[in-house]
């Protein structure tokens, strides 16, 4: 490890005493008389950390945080002064200051300070590398897809990387909700932060609360000792709380108070913890439904859906399907360690399958066939669905009226675009009021007995 220290003090005195204390403590200490000097000198001895006097002739020491935290961030710096006043403190932390010492020292609290400030390097390199593999994989470039509805959903994302507001994604299951929960951690301020995951639905209800709040020793049965929950274990980062459209109306009242007062109790506890954890929820329940039937919470709905992403299925985003594919098949042969290709005739197959169980579904079909084929080039045959395939359409029986096979593909549209008129005309390419106008001539028997339609 790396514990090479930089002093920077015009005190001669001060200078020669830190460095004759710290190098027994198995620093390798070198000292500089001015924030010029240790500008010039920074690439050259490549500290660990630096230890800085606040006054000094030139430029002080508050002054050297700021240019340190450009030219070198990932070094932690320790102002010490004289002076004791809320104005250099916060000055001094502002600027990016590690941590902010008084003189004279206490030697044993400034070495506390320092082996602080050394393992907070070493821990942020590592979560670094973490984050950057992670934020990798889950960068704005893993959301496949170039349809309008996806487009807005990268506006979306970016818009929130520096608001830490809740948000709530809603979609099928399968659309890749998850995904762009991630998505928009690691393209936020706090991608530094965890990002902390839990299906509501996949943890037993007398256990979700322990689950997310923690608990403490002897707060039930089992409980040898203290635990702590998600919302602690997600800190300033974010957690993602998928299904939370299927928790009990009780479960729901506690949520809403972490939500409102930012503060939660483990269970058996009895002080408060705070949160500073942003709140990214999920749904494929129809919220507004539940809220109308008494089974979710209006004012809960409300604080989650500050911001509000919906999550289109695979079959309202078809031209998204060979550019999936595309994503999917390179991974899944980098996976697998070998080329896997895909027929004309195959990829033909994937985009006029309906595609119930979304991009998951997909995902599936390919990852099966993949590891089946012993060749690795995937044809039509190999593609095994769950159903037929041009399952968006209906042969029309024999004898079918025109208005009977425009009825059906227009209910066909309108369940396609989750009963949205708007969208649905879009897809019909006719106006709205034209669409207003077949939908009451399906729904009047008297109408329905004519052959003509007027399109």
């Amino acid at each position: 490890m790396n514990r090479r220290l930089m002093i920077v003090d015009d005190d001669d005195a001060i200078r020669e005493t830190l460095a004759h204390h710290l190098n027994r403590s198995r620093y390798e200490v070198t000292t500089v008389p001015s924030a010029e000097a240790a500008l010039s000198r920074i690439g050259e001895l490549d500290p660990a950390v630096i230890l800085t006097d606040v006054r000094m002739p030139g430029m002080n020491g508050i002054e050297l945080v700021a240019r340190l935290r450009e030219l070198v961030p990932d070094v932690n710096v320790v102002v010490m002064t004289a002076f004791e006043d809320m104005e250099t403190a916060i000055g001094a932390m502002r600027a990016g200051a590690h941590d902010y010492l008084v003189k004279p020292l206490d030697l044993d609290r400034l070495e506390l300070t320092l082996e602080r400030a050394l393992r907070d390097r070493v821990m942020r390199q590592r979560l670094g590398r973490i984050t950057e593999d992670a934020a990798g994989r889950y960068a704005l470039q893993t959301l496949v897809g170039r349809t309008p509805a996806m487009i807005e959903i990268y506006k979306r994302i970016g818009a929130l990387a520096t608001s830490p507001t809740s948000v709530l994604i809603r979609g099928e299951t399968g659309t890749g909700k998850e995904v762009i929960a991630r998505a928009i951690h690691f393209n936020s301020q706090a991608s530094a932060e965890p990002f902390v995951a839990i299906n509501c639905t996949a943890v037993p209800e007398p256990l979700l609360e322990s689950e997310l709040f923690g608990h403490v020793r002897g707060a039930f049965t089992g409980a040898v000792g203290d635990r702590r929950g998600r919302f602690e274990l997600a800190g300033r980062g974010t957690i993602f709380l998928d299904e939370i459209g299927d928790v009990s109306p009780a479960f729901q009242a506690k949520l809403l108070r972490v939500l409102q007062d930012r503060e939660f109790h483990p269970v058996g506890g009895e002080r408060a913890r705070r949160s500073e954890a942003r709140v990214i929820a999920a749904t494929h329940a129809p919220i507004e439904e539940r809220i109308r039937q008494g089974q979710f919470r209006e004012d809960l709905y409300f604080r989650l859906r500050v911001v509000e992403i919906v999550v289109p299925p695979l079959r309202e985003r078809k031209d998204d399907i060979p550019i999936l594919v595309e994503h999917l098949i390179a991974r899944i042969g980098s996976e697998l360690h070998r080329a896997v290709h895909l027929t004309p005739a195959a990829l033909q197959k994937l985009v006029t399958y309906r595609w119930p169980g979304n991009v998951r579904e997909l995902e599936n079909a390919l990852v099966r066939a993949a590891v089946l084929s012993p060749s690795g080039i995937l044809a039509a045959d190999d593609i095994a669905l769950e159903g037929p395939t041009d399952r968006l359409t209906d042969r029309p029986a024999e004898g079918d009226r025109l208005i009977d096979a425009v009825r059906r593909h227009v209910l066909q549209v309108l369940e396609q675009t989750g009963g949205n008129k708007r969208a649905a005309a879009r897809v019909l390419a006719i106006s709205r009021p034209r669409l207003d106008r077949l939908l009451a001539r399906f729904e009047d028997p008297s109408q329905r007995s004519h052959d003509g339609i007027d399109l």
